[in-house]
């Protein structure tokens, strides 16, 4: 019996014409290792510019795009050295192939870099996305806005499971890392509080500086600025990953709305959560704070309870949760609405949650400050 060849071959023969014929025979597969043409560029060099290079496949049994590839280097070896190639040997699925490859030559000035364009042009297409960018978040969020009046008169149609889900998510299960920040923050603030009042003799009032700076806006910003990394990321992946799945687009066509099934629940439940957990990081600050006044500056712990009391009000306590839900709104709408714009590919889920803390991060900064210019009018 006849071994049946799995591996083409290619050799080179001198033809007393003084053609260059290149035989190929055997299977040429992508799948299986393609043979090397032998010396090919030592025999083209051998041409120096004079002769021609042909093709004998009569011995080609099957053949696929690793083919192909090998015939159009063995046309670009030749085009470089100002070689003929004589085509007539290849198989026609090749010969229609090149044809086609060759029919539309790509134009000098087809591509343009954007470094080209005129600067009023760049400018124009900067302001124009950055307008459609807008004009998608207001969209986005007057659509919210109609979907959470809807759930104020009962009407919003979404399951209590998941929403109950999405709050241990967005509360119990960000406890560690917002303990962990929040004590280091307190630690910090003390450090540096210390540091300049121990040049006056007052760092009793160190407590004064934690509590106040914890409460007001350090513990709304730190905990909105920790979920936008780890809430609003996740809801991006999320709802990305059901646009590449098409589970958002069957929603739609079951009739159900994706903003109400979907985004509901998530802004929901963050809404809910950040105010406890502001305050939670506050706490948390505020001891992280008097372990430094009780061990590095000699303060009683009930002194350094009294003069953080003493310090807080009300209305700054109160002013910091309201911050912290408003931070908590703000990272809910960006991570969903990043994650509904988001395209059907896996690359896109990963820029949409990119684009999410981006967005989210930069809300809150805005926003707080905005808050502290208002406040600081309304005198709170």
């Amino acid at each position: 019996m006849t071994a049946v060849a799995t591996i083409g071959t290619a050799t080179v023969e001198h033809r007393p014409d003084g053609m260059l014929t290149i035989r190929l025979a055997g299977p040429w597969h992508l799948r299986g290792r393609l043979p090397s043409l032998p010396k090919l560029e030592h025999e083209l060099d051998a041409l120096k510019g004079s002769g021609t290079v042909g093709f004998d496949t009569s011995e080609l049994t099957e053949w696929d795009s690793g083919l192909l590839t090998a015939v159009v280097y063995v046309l670009e070896s030749c085009s470089q050295r100002r070689i003929a190639v004589d085509r007539s040997g290849l198989p026609e699925g090749v010969k229609r192939l090149l044809a086609l490859s060759e029919a539309v030559p790509e134009k000098t000035d087809a591509r343009t870099s954007e470094l080209e364009l005129p600067f009023l042009n760049r400018v124009g297409s900067i302001y124009l996305a950055a307008h459609d960018s807008v004009a998608e978040m207001l969209d986005f969020l007057g659509a919210v806005t109609l979907v959470l009046g809807k759930f104020m008169v009962g009407k919003a149609r979404y399951r209590k499971s998941d929403l109950l889900l999405l709050i241990q998510q967005a509360g119990l299960e960000a406890l560690m890392i917002v303990s962990v920040v929040s004590f280091l923050l307190g630690l910090i603030l003390a450090f540096v509080g210390a540091i300049q009042l121990q040049a006056f003799g007052a760092t009793i009032y160190v407590a004064n500086l934690v509590g106040v700076a914890m409460v007001r806006d350090m513990g709304a910003l730190m905990t909105g600025i920790i979920m936008a990394g780890r809430t609003g990321a996740a809801y991006a992946a999320q709802l990305g990953s059901m646009k590449v799945t098409q589970e958002i687009d069957a929603l739609a066509t079951a009739g159900v709305s994706p903003l109400e099934f979907l985004v509901l629940p998530r802004v929901i439940a963050l809404v809910l959560m950040m105010p406890l957990l502001t305050i939670y990081s506050n706490v948390v600050g505020i001891v992280g704070g008097a372990i430094v006044g009780v061990t590095m500056l000699e303060l009683s712990p009930l002194t350094y309870y009294q003069q953080t009391v003493s310090a807080l009000s009300v209305s700054a306590l109160l002013g910091g949760i309201f911050k912290g839900s408003v931070y908590g709104a703000l990272v809910a709408i960006a991570g969903c609405m990043r994650g509904m714009q988001s395209g059907k590919s896996a690359s896109s889920v990963g820029d949409a949650a990119t684009s999410a803390v981006v967005t989210a991060i930069v809300a809150i900064i805005a926003a707080c400050g905005l808050f502290s210019v208002v406040f600081y009018v309304l005198g709170l």
